[in-house]
């Protein structure tokens, strides 16, 4: 595959009030031993079920002599906040070293995500050691407290200070360019929910809904981008990208479907993904256009568009082809989805018996 984005633990030091999910925030004493404890036991079994090698063909790089130029994709770690004391040597250090005994040097490139005020120099030497190729700042926006403006600067000056000393260079292109991972590394990057990044809008989920954050609008397909659902079916070619919960979870976009679409501590990336080509529904998300995935259930795009609105919890009215794939995953698609892991459960478990 080209890309996955894996959220290795709900721990947080902050509860921010734009997050996507409720999950991400501060937790204590047995609540925070049990959501470590979920990672601790997941991650081995994720690990083991992602693509046996990170790479995929290019469709923009075609080759003089026929095919397409074959390239090294990335993995993204992030939380939660990975750099947590309780997630960090825990959780993402055995993750990291899991990640280089699984693809060695140079066959995955492995970005690790953080609000980065929790860096240090000694961190920064640590996730070198370990393979890093980018990390990437992704706290820089009016969203997280004592980070507002120009409050920014200091820590984006600092930081900048440790990450060249460590021989690392700026990424020169934009977090939503996806070829970004191309450049020469290790890299660094700042970025955040800003007016001019792709999540700018900021998406109808989590606490970003309660607190009536998000501006989007019908016109806004948060699915035809990259990070959303478009092309997540094409595993080995460009533009697959899939987005992996701490509990292994597996979704089409970073925004997550209202349902999962598998689960990785039970099954491989390309057996979800290859069961899932050709299914209208998933068809229609990897092509970008949410608005066709119930024309196999008798939901046509009138409908659909009709299900995408709603009021808001501040009570203004809303539009926005997120909520009409919500709508339609808990009205239609729960019995679906069932099916589908069933059989392919019952597969997998006729192939060990023979």
């Amino acid at each position: 595959m080209e890309s996955i984005y894996y959220s290795i633990s709900w721990v947080c030091h902050r509860r921010c009030v734009h997050c996507y999910e409720d999950r991400f925030r501060p937790y204590v004493r047995d609540e925070l031993k049990a959501v470590i404890g979920e990672s601790l036991a997941a991650w081995p079994k994720i690990v083991a079920n992602m693509p046996a090698r990170m790479t995929y063909l290019d469709l923009a790089d075609p080759l003089p002599e026929g095919g397409y130029r074959e390239k090294t994709g990335r993995i993204i770690l992030s939380g939660g906040e990975v750099l947590h004391k309780a997630v960090r040597k825990p959780v993402l250090y055995p993750i990291l070293e899991a990640l280089q005994e699984k693809y060695g040097s140079g066959g995955v490139k492995v970005v690790v995500q953080t609000t980065g005020d929790l860096l240090t120099q000694e961190i920064v030497a640590d996730l070198l050691a370990r393979g890093v190729w980018m990390i990437s700042v992704a706290g820089m926006d009016d969203f997280h407290v004592g980070l507002e403006g120009d409050k920014r600067v200091p820590l984006q000056e600092k930081l900048t200070r440790w990450f060249e000393a460590a021989g690392m260079v700026r990424s020169g292109l934009k977090a939503a360019t996806r070829q970004w991972h191309e450049e020469d590394g290790p890299l660094y990057s700042f970025f955040g929910a800003t007016e001019d990044a792709w999540i700018g809008k900021i998406w109808p989920r989590g606490r970003a809904w309660t607190n009536d954050l998000s501006r989007a609008e019908i016109t806004d397909n948060f699915c035809n981008a990259w990070s959303g659902g478009l092309n997540f079916l094409n595993h080995g070619y460009s533009g697959s990208e899939v987005a992996v919960d701490a509990d292994g979870n597996v979704y089409p976009c970073c925004m997550k479907t209202k349902l999962p679409i598998g689960n990785l501590t039970e099954e491989t990336v390309e057996e979800i993904l290859d069961d899932l080509a050709g299914h209208p529904v998933y068809e229609a998300i990897s092509m970008g256009h949410p608005e066709r995935m119930g024309l196999a259930h008798g939901w046509d795009m009138g409908r659909f568009l009709e299900e995408s609105e709603t009021v808001t919890p501040g009570g203004r009215p809303y539009r926005n082809l997120c909520i009409g794939c919500d709508r339609f995953h808990e009205k239609v698609l729960g019995p679906v989805i069932r099916d589908l892991r069933e059989k392919r459960r019952a597969r997998r478990m006729a192939a060990a018996a023979e």
